[in-house]
């Protein structure tokens, strides 16, 4: 890249951002709305995630009428890649379908101004979101432990289970944190995180098995919802399936009258709207962050 090149970036970081204020908005307004549905009702309906979409996008088009229509196809491509994203992770029970959605939507949001962004400014992003979502998901847990014996019993289980795992890589992580923690910060903290990793999964296993699987009355089933097992009721079976629980499955099991253990998930969403502000936040403070 050339000075006059990363001199013009530099400058986008600083002060040409004003066509992304109204798009920064958006996404923190749908967020919070996001949010407050998936903490009343565990459910984020479609209509935020597409409406979020439609609305990123017809600004851009109207924008880039009058300034080019790169700032458009930026938004498409970034929502193309998002979308491919989006599936990746709920395929792979990384996210419900509701936060997948809501990733996907990001992709017409974030602020793509050259292909390099597509690495470093979507990549950003997305590292954001797992670390707030990560630190915000560990808060939540913790006040749901408290107090629960059944938790207790288990993490230390697991952890006398497999103690020389746990505690050999605690030393080791914490001994090569030390060492750079004076010459490199970043590897020092890698070298931190890499030395807990055993006891945050082994924390995170006994919070689901003790703290997520819940039992839901019939009536109380809600479409999405993760069956722990496939359940026989009659000649018919509901099966356990990544989508979760259908409309015809719902209609099934409340004929059978029985309870059905459900994996409840921690309300996720507010983890887009804490990333959101630490982003764009980052993106204002530091300019050339996420840039090349």
């Amino acid at each position: 890249m050339k000075i006059g090149e990363k001199v013009n970036k530099y400058c986008f970081f600083n002060g040409l951002m004003e066509e992304y204020y109204f798009l920064i908005f958006l996404a923190g307004l749908w967020a919070l709305f996001a949010s407050i549905s998936d903490f009343k009702t565990r459910e984020v309906p479609n209509w935020i995630s597409f409406s979020l979409i439609a609305f990123a996008l017809a600004y851009r088009a109207f924008y880039s009428i009058g300034h080019g229509w790169m700032f458009l196809v930026y938004g498409l491509l970034g929502l193309g890649i998002f979308i491919v994203l989006g599936y990746l992770f709920y395929y792979g029970r990384a996210f419900g379908g509701g936060d997948a959605k809501l990733l996907m939507a990001s992709g017409a949001i974030l602020p793509f101004e050259s292909y390099m962004d597509y690495l470093f400014v979507g990549m950003g992003f997305i590292f954001i979101l797992f670390l707030a979502g990560g630190i915000y998901s560990l808060v939540y847990t913790v006040f749901l432990i408290r107090g629960n014996k059944k938790f207790s019993k288990e993490f230390k289980g697991r952890i006398k289970k497999n103690k020389l795992m746990v505690f050999g890589l605690l030393i080791v992580g914490l001994a090569l944190a030390g060492v750079f923690v004076s010459t490199s910060l970043g590897l020092s903290l890698a070298f931190l995180f890499l030395g807990l990793m055993p006891l945050l999964y082994f924390y995170a296993l006994s919070v689901d098995k003790c703290c997520m699987i819940i039992l839901k009355k019939p009536r109380n089933l809600q479409e999405g919802d993760w069956i722990m097992k496939d359940i026989k009721v009659g000649r018919k079976m509901v099966k356990k399936t990544v989508h979760g629980l259908t409309k015809k499955d719902i209609l099934i099991l409340r004929r059978s009258g029985r309870n059905v253990e459900i994996r409840d998930g921690v309300p996720f969403t507010i983890s887009f709207l804490l990333a959101i502000m630490l982003f764009f936040s980052l993106f204002f403070l530091y300019p050339g962050l996420f840039s090349f």
